[in-house]
């Protein structure tokens, strides 16, 4: 597979990656993360967290506001099977009252390529503004 054939195939599993997260399409994000996933994350209070298990807390039963994401200045950085997904992540929310919110959170993803699929194996999440 050539670098830019690499490149947009990994773009296009952290879209799908976010959209699962948007929807909270549990069975999605876990096909797409490997069960050994480490996170900083602001829910994650400053700890690195491994696993699905913290995550999957977060897919049970929330209700609220429809919402997307949106990829901003994304940068792919391939090293063999393992590529480095940085990029300013902008997420919409339509609260009930009617009103918009954005968000802005900066992300790094970590993949890695295992027997010719990628897995996501780590993210570090730091929102912008408050």
């Amino acid at each position: 597979m050539s670098e830019v054939a690499a490149v947009q195939e990994l773009l296009s599993l952290n879209v799908r990656l976010l959209e699962a997260i948007d929807k909270q399409d549990w069975p999605a994000y876990r096909e797409l993360c490997d069960s050994t996933i480490t996170a900083f994350e602001p829910e994650a209070v400053g700890h690195l967290v491994s696993g699905l298990p913290f995550h999957e807390f977060y897919f049970q039963e929330r209700t609220g506001p429809r919402r997307q994401s949106t990829v901003s200045s994304p940068h792919v950085r391939l090293m063999g099977d393992i590529a480095v997904v940085s990029y300013v992540r902008l997420t919409q929310r339509a609260e009930e009252s009617g009103r918009f919110v954005t968000r802005a959170a900066e992300e790094t993803r970590v993949w890695q390529r295992r027997n010719g699929a990628w897995k996501h194996v780590h993210c570090h999440r730091s929102p912008i503004g408050s």
